[in-house]
């Protein structure tokens, strides 16, 4: 299983399926926030439905097409972060991220999307990195400019919500983009 020690305070760990009770629960306290950006949340409404997130989750990686993974800070799950599809025929990963408002506020998601795409282009070669957001997600984009993805376009009624359809933004970083910003180039 995959298991990625950022700090002391933070590491990455492939979800099981004994972390669907937990995995709800944060979903579960933080719903209100969340569903503003994720329509999954809705249909998320027993711990079963984690369950069964977790075991496509697993599915994927064993496949090797996702890699979602659990963010633990301060040895509590946090969030989730990753790429929920991996594209090896043309060497690019989407990746996407949530995290609870307890542990927002302290570089979390940026460190945890660190090692993500570290991982991704590092050990799995993968050439380019694409993360989406809805235009209204101010947190959201910062991370991405942060990561020192560049925006690439917007996405005209891209995501489908209850309320509606949403435009995103998408951006993306490029292997060799990333190696000199890590000082790997």
């Amino acid at each position: 299983m995959f298991e990625k020690r950022i700090d002391e305070e933070l590491s990455l760990r492939l979800l099981e399926k004994h972390h669907a009770n937990a995995l709800f629960q944060l979903v579960d306290v933080n719903r209100e926030r969340l569903q503003r950006w994720f329509p999954w949340v809705e249909t998320t409404r027993e711990p079963a439905d984690s369950e069964k997130f977790i075991q496509g989750a697993l599915q994927g990686f064993i496949d090797g097409t996702s890699l979602n993974c659990g963010i633990w800070y301060r040895k509590k799950l946090a969030g989730v972060v990753g790429p929920h599809s991996i594209r090896e025929m043309n060497n690019n990963a989407e990746i996407g991220y949530w995290l609870g408002q307890e542990a927002e506020g302290n570089g979390v998601i940026t460190r945890s999307c660190t090692a993500i795409i570290d991982y991704l282009v590092e050990e799995r070669g993968i050439n380019r990195i694409e993360a989406r957001c809805v235009l209204a997600n101010d947190r959201s984009r910062l991370v991405m400019e942060r990561l020192g993805m560049q925006r690439e376009g917007l996405l005209r009624q891209w995501l489908k919500h209850d309320h509606g359809y949403e435009d995103v933004y998408i951006y993306a970083v490029l292997a060799g983009e990333w190696r000199e910003r890590r000082g790997r180039g």
